[in-house]
C-alpha cells in the first residue's frame, strides 16, 4: 500500500484538494478533522486540565484556547504533546483498516506533514500550493479571519518554497480546479506504477 502525505500552508486548497483524492476512490485520513473529533471527544478532559477554563460543555472551545497558545511555542508544545500522540493513534487505526480492505494507495491530509517529520511515516509527499497572492486572498476572505492571524500562523508554518523544495509531488491549485484535479490524477497513475 502507497502512504502519500498531502500538505499545503493556509489557504493552498489542500481540502479540496484531498476530496479530489477522495472523489478518485483513494482513502483520506484528515488530521484536522481528527483533531475536530477529539476537541469533542477524549483530548477535551486533557486539554481542560492543561489549559482550564478553555472547554465548554465537554467541547474544547478553539476560541478560547487560541489565546493560551498562539504565539506561545511552550503553551503550543504542551497542546501537541497532548493532541499529536492521540491523531497518530487514529491514524495507525486508518490505515490498519485500509491494510485490511487491501487499499493500493491512500492519503494522510496532515497539514504540518514536515513541521512534524511526518513525511518520514509516508512514501511519497504531495504539496498543494498557489501564489502568495492567491493564499492570502482565500484566507483573508474566511470569516473572522484577520491579517494578524494569518500572519501568526504563517509562521508556525515551513515556508512554501520549502514545502515545494521537500516535496515528491505539486499541485498547484492556483491555476484552477481543473488543472489540480488532472494533477492528483496524474500523481495516482504514477503512484500505481510505483506500487
Amino acid at each position: 500500500m502507497i502512504i502519500l502525505g498531502l500538505t499545503g500552508s493556509i489557504g493552498m486548497g489542500k481540502s479540496t484538494t484531498a476530496k479530489m483524492f477522495a472523489e478518485c476512490g483513494v482513502p483520506v485520513h484528515d488530521s484536522d478533522a481528527t483533531v475536530h473529533a477529539l476537541y469533542s471527544g477524549r483530548a477535551a478532559p486533557l486539554i481542560e486540565a492543561a489549559f482550564p477554563g478553555t472547554v465548554v460543555d465537554s467541547v474544547v472551545d478553539r476560541t478560547l484556547l487560541s489565546p493560551h497558545v498562539l504565539g506561545k511555542p511552550d503553551a503550543m508544545k504542551r497542546l501537541e504533546k497532548i493532541v499529536h500522540p492521540l491523531v497518530r493513534e487514529e491514524e495507525i487505526k486508518f490505515l490498519d483498516k485500509a491494510r485490511a480492505e487491501g487499499q493500493a494507495v491512500v492519503v494522510l491530509d496532515i497539514p504540518l506533514l514536515f513541521e512534524t517529520n511526518g513525511d518520514e511515516r509516508v512514501d511519497r509527499s504531495v504539496v498543494v500550493t498557489a501564489d502568495p497572492e492567491v493564499q492570502k486572498e482565500r484566507v483573508l476572505a474566511r470569516p473572522g479571519m484577520t491579517e494578524e492571524r494569518f500572519n501568526a500562523i504563517l509562521a508556525k508554518q515551513m515556508p512554501d518554497a520549502e514545502k515545494r523544495r521537500r516535496a515528491d509531488f505539486l499541485i498547484d491549485t492556483g491555476l484552477g480546479m481543473e488543472s489540480a484535479r488532472r494533477s492528483v490524477e496524474t500523481i495516482l497513475k504514477a503512484v500505481s506504477e510505483i506500487g
